[in-house]
């Protein structure tokens, strides 16, 4: 699973002008809130919403400016009754407001931005204006999101994805008869895409999140945008880290690096860096990790106001790899001294199976001691059970299934999987 770190998608910012102004792609990493910049047309209301919006003490204003408290006095006054007798020009301005209720009470109330996503509904569903109905779907579903109630999310981006589709099928603007944009119908597409490959990455269909993340950096691809792909690549990398499937990973961290180079973005040329070296701790390849680690630890320690989330958890692999080492280290040793006694043993004319006998012994004497917890978990890994099946069949979650497995190599100082189930055949433990 992504690490819950895990919410992947490079969303970008959008200007909706009557829900029809193309829209313009900025990156957001590791967080599930999208930045909108709403350009409003100038009305009687939205004359009327800069006066209410003159700050006042304890006023909450979002990230556009507007201040909340003040933007729901003013659609107070909109009662159905009005609503049913307004212009075009007004219901355009309310729907508006209302999302920008929706979109400012996002990040601070859940219920408020379900409310206002609503209300904007109310307006643009039965008008079928679909690019804005396409913004308060995803949003209520970005809210159930967080919940982790994915089963309504959804529900939520899955009509969002249908408003989408009727604006590609050719509807109509309702500020533009010459409907939307491309550009902004594959904007929309873009981010369900990647919000939707999120949900079920949360609810461990992995494949069918490869899917839309795919569908996502085709987009991107298109329109060159190189550093949404390298946020969107590196995050399908660590999906595959955390699935154990490294050769995957790999693809995706390099075309990761290859997005990153392309835009001339740094920091996220640091990021696959730390990728990187996480990938080859995974493999088992300490000393092809601790340089990428190294690496990136240098630029984290110089740039301490990007992501210091980022440079614990690259502290944190340091640590193991450090760690790693030192065991291969000590198992380098041992082998050395247990060849070195095989071939005195043979000098002084030893039998000649003994030292495979002894070395076989010596193996067994060192067969660490496992709860039946752990014995169970390492009987499924030799039947070929992955983390989601063990987790089943001992109705455990896949986190616990992933710790008694991260202890279980570390008690038979193996790297992987396969060697883990090897070493303990030859233990003869299973």
């Amino acid at each position: 699973m992504v690490n819950t770190n895990f919410i992947f998608v490079h969303q970008k910012n959008t200007t909706l002008k009557g829900g029809n102004e193309p829209l313009t792609p900025l990156q957001w990493v590791n967080s599930i809130l999208f930045d909108y910049f709403c350009s409003m047309k100038r009305s009687l209301l939205i004359l009327l919403l800069a006066v209410l919006a003159m700050p006042r003490a304890g006023a909450y204003n979002d990230h556009r400016g507007h201040n909340l408290d003040s933007l729901e006095r003013a659609v107070a006054r909109w009662t159905p009754d009005t609503i049913d007798k307004a212009s075009l020009e007004d219901l355009l301005d309310i729907n508006r407001a209302y999302r920008n209720l929706m979109l400012g009470y996002h990040v601070m109330n859940g219920d408020k931005c379900i409310f206002y996503a609503r209300r904007a509904l109310s307006i643009s569903h039965p008008r079928l204006w679909y690019a804005a109905d396409a913004d308060a779907y995803r949003y209520i579903g970005q809210v159930f999101y967080g919940r982790e109630q994915y089963d309504s999310a959804r529900v939520y981006y899955l009509a969002s994805l249908a408003a989408t589709d009727a604006m590609a099928a050719g509807a109509t603007s309702p500020t533009d008869t010459a409907g939307y944009s491309q550009k902004m119908i594959d904007d929309y597409y873009s981010a369900l895409y990647g919000s939707i490959g999120n949900l079920y990455n949360m609810m461990d269909s992995i494949p069918q999140a490869m899917d839309y993340y795919e569908k996502a950096g085709a987009i991107f691809e298109k329109y060159g945008w190189n550093e949404s792909n390298s946020v969107l690549h590196y995050n399908m990398g660590e999906t595959w880290v955390d699935e154990g499937e490294l050769d995957k990973a790999k693809a995706e961290y390099d075309k990761a690096m290859a997005f990153s180079q392309a835009s001339g973005d740094s920091l996220m040329i640091v990021d696959v860096w730390k990728g990187y070296g996480r990938l080859y701790a995974e493999q088992g390849k300490t000393w092809k990790s601790l340089p990428y680690l190294r690496k990136a630890d240098a630029y984290y320690a110089a740039h301490p106001d990007y992501a210091p989330n980022f440079r614990t958890e690259n502290l944190n692999y340091m640590q193991e790899v450090l760690t790693r080492q030192k065991r291969q280290l000590g198992c380098l040793a041992g082998a050395l001294a247990a060849v070195i006694l095989i071939v005195l043993g043979i000098i002084f004319g030893l039998r000649k199976n003994r030292p495979a006998s002894s070395e076989k012994a010596a193996v067994s004497a060192e067969a660490p001691e496992l709860t039946a917890r752990e014995k169970e978990i390492l009987d499924l890994l030799s039947k070929g059970y992955t983390t989601t099946q063990i987790a089943e069949a001992l109705s455990l979650s896949k986190e616990t299934i992933r710790w008694y497995r991260k202890k279980l190599l570390e008690k038979f100082d193996v790297s992987n999987s396969p060697e883990l189930v090897s070493c303990a055949k030859e233990m003869r433990l299973i």
